[in-house]
């Protein structure tokens, strides 16, 4: 919505300088007006002010001023009114990122941070991503993003059978009633990057809820639970490292908490040393 109304505030602000210039221009060439008077006119003009010290006199003129007052003064209100409302949907917008990462930082407080945990133990490749997700209270903007490099290109397959699909299934079922709340929460729904991480898990829930048991599967339903075990694993990476940089920026005492219970360091300690 910002872009939208930042957008139409650049669009007439563009309108509004050339009725400005064209205005000018035209009132210096009919009504003889040096520069500066012309100018001045045509702003107090624009402004509905209109001291009526300085009034067109030749036709051409008068036209010229009847052009700057239709087309002018619209696009001055227009903009004052589009950069109030500007404002105001900056206002709502950091309201609305607040709350959403409110919730974010629930899910991994309860949900996520487990997951990670568990997930990573039986990453064949974690190795690749481990250093890089190492954060510390000096990382900066570059940090985040070179780490971000780094997981774009992991790619890697969580096992099935390596992992206890039974606990698993256990974990997710009593946490499905906080994530059906998240997945109908409206400013989730605003955050496309996490309610795609909510679907995937939502999805392998589900997966694991509907089998009558969960050992000794058939070899295709270990496959297609390794897939989707691993795009949520994938995910979660993403917006972990997206959440961290939020807590480093806004919240350092939540970021500190966060950097002791990191998934994927293995000196990590709730305990202040």
């Amino acid at each position: 919505m910002q872009g939208r109304i930042g957008f139409r505030i650049q669009l007439l602000i563009a309108v509004l300088t050339a009725v400005v210039i064209f205005g000018t221009i035209g009132l210096m060439r009919t009504e003889g007006l040096p520069p500066f008077d012309a100018f001045y006119f045509v702003l107090v003009t624009i402004a509905t002010v209109g001291f009526g010290d300085i009034s067109p006199h030749t036709f051409p003129g008068k036209v010229i001023t009847l052009v700057v007052i239709l087309a002018g003064v619209g696009c001055f209100v227009a903009v004052a009114a589009n950069t109030v409302e500007y404002f105001i949907a900056e206002r709502e917008g950091a309201e609305r990122l607040r709350k959403m990462n409110m919730l974010v930082g629930v899910f991994f407080s309860e949900i996520g941070t487990t997951l990670l945990r568990t997930f990573s133990a039986f990453d064949p490749e974690i190795a690749e991503i481990q250093n890089a997700l190492v954060i510390t209270d000096h990382w900066s903007r570059s940090d985040f993003a070179q780490a971000g490099s780094v997981i774009t290109g992991h790619r890697t397959m969580i096992k099935s059978t390596s992992l206890d699909l039974v606990a698993l299934n256990e974990f997710l079922s009593s946490n499905k009633p906080l994530m059906l709340t998240m997945l109908e929460n409206p400013y989730l729904l605003e955050y496309e990057t996490f309610t795609e991480l909510m679907q995937a898990l939502f999805h392998v829930t589900e997966e694991l809820r509907v089998r009558s048991r969960l050992t000794d599967l058939p070899q295709a339903d270990y496959a297609h639970l390794s897939n989707d075990i691993s795009r949520v694993y994938g995910l979660l990476i993403r917006e972990w490292l997206v959440y961290m940089q939020h807590l480093k920026e806004n919240y350092p005492y939540l970021f500190s908490l966060a950097m002791r219970t990191n998934p994927f360091d293995t000196k990590a300690s709730p305990f202040l040393t």
